[in-house]
């Protein structure tokens, strides 16, 4: 089945730009959201421009405010007249070595990227029990798989809980009309990529991770590391292998 009405946060840059531009020259209607709201209005119409036979709604979202992630969910369905999917992609990068004072990075690093995520859950899920149907998206990260020593260990550990919650419900809801993916992305250059210290080497495109991205929602794929078989190896390795061995590569 096709899934028509699609909302997507973190919508104003990066992945869920990218992804937004992908499902609209589809032809989807797009719900989009984030808190930079002159980069959303500025994306719709472009994208409006470019396909338009297609709605798009956009409002701005700050998704570690629990009642405005549900009512604003509520009102793009109501505006598209229902949802089919929700892209759970609203993360922030920033983070600082735990016990150096800087624990308001680490904060706001737990609070968008797990709580944030838990409220976009329960306000998607909310509308699909009742529709009975729907798909559920979380974009995790490959640092779910293992922690991160440093900088990066508040960030790996708020992956690690959307994974969890992806895989969780996942189980759950394996047995009724609503489907759920949990994405890995790899390194893949965004804003928020920028400066992080990650292999360049490793380092994916923007299209090239979108485009994996945008193929593995379309199957509805229960859990996908990517983008390639490079990062499906990566995925595996992280999980499976033993510190000892792992330690030199994080």
């Amino acid at each position: 089945m096709t899934r028509q009405r699609i909302l997507i946060t973190g919508a104003s840059s990066g992945l869920g730009e990218g992804m937004a531009r992908r499902f609209a020259a589809q032809g989807r209607d797009l719900a989009l959201c984030a808190r930079r709201t002159d980069r959303l209005d500025a994306l719709r119409e472009e994208l409006v421009a470019h396909n338009p036979d297609i709605k798009v709604a956009v409002r701005g979202l700050d998704v570690t405010e629990h009642d405005s992630v549900v009512r604003v969910f509520g009102e793009l369905r109501d505006e598209l007249g229902g949802l089919d999917r929700v892209i759970v992609n609203a993360g922030v990068g920033k983070g600082a070595k735990i016990g150096t004072g800087k624990a308001y990075a680490n904060l706001a690093t737990a609070q968008t990227n797990f709580v944030g995520a838990l409220s976009q859950c329960e306000a998607s899920l909310g509308i699909f029990r009742e529709q009975n149907a729907g798909h559920l998206v979380l974009v995790s990260s490959i640092s779910a798989d293992r922690g991160l020593p440093g900088s990066k260990a508040t960030y790996s550990a708020s992956k690690a809980g959307v994974a969890a919650l992806g895989e969780a419900l996942s189980i759950e809801l394996a047995r009724t009309p609503i489907r759920v993916t949990t994405l890995l992305p790899g390194y893949i250059k965004t804003d928020m990529s920028a400066g992080a210290g990650d292999d360049s080497s490793l380092m994916a495109d923007l299209d090239e991770g979108v485009d994996a991205m945008v193929d593995a929602i379309e199957k509805e794929a229960t859990r996908a590391a990517l983008p390639g078989l490079k990062w499906q190896g990566i995925d595996a390795a992280l999980r499976f292998l033993p510190n000892s061995v792992t330690a030199r590569f994080v």
